[in-house]
């Protein structure tokens, strides 16, 4: 499905500091997510101990983490965070975004958030403003139009 026409046509890409404000935004959705998730596995476990350190308790956050974000951009391209500040996942010939494309960004988000943030950071000198999980994923994030208001 094609997405274009609900972009802005002058500024398509989205700077670096509507990314900052879109992902603080929805890090602290993440971080409730992740508590909830804690609280289940204390709440299953009838409030016995569990080593937080573990594989499985490690693999089921990432999991839910993943969830949060795939979830949100292969229906409808937007995460909360980026829904308050008008901001789009497109594949970058501007269709939707599928499942793998959606699971490679997120992995390699993480890559560039461990890569001590120069994967985020590299908007700041790409000149088609992608971050390097944009380009490994065959994404782009796009500043959609206000809508206009009712009369």
């Amino acid at each position: 499905m094609r997405l274009s026409g609900y972009f802005h046509s002058t500024h398509p890409h989205v700077g670096f500091w509507r990314r900052v404000a879109s992902i603080l935004y929805d890090l602290l959705l993440v971080v409730a997510l992740l508590m909830v998730l804690t609280g289940l596995v204390f709440a299953a476990r009838r409030g016995n101990a569990f080593d937080p350190q573990s594989l499985w308790f490690r693999l089921l956050l990432v999991t839910g983490w993943w969830t949060y974000f795939a979830w949100c951009w292969t229906h409808g391209g937007q995460t909360v965070g980026m829904r308050a500040w008008r901001l789009m996942l497109t594949r970058r010939d501007g269709t939707a975004v599928g499942l793998a494309a959606a699971s490679l960004r997120f992995l390699c988000a993480g890559f560039s958030a461990l890569a001590v943030g120069l994967g985020f950071a590299w908007i700041l000198f790409d000149r088609d403003r992608l971050t390097w999980h944009d380009r490994l994923s065959g994404t782009e994030l796009r500043l959609r139009s206000k809508l206009p208001k009712p009369q």
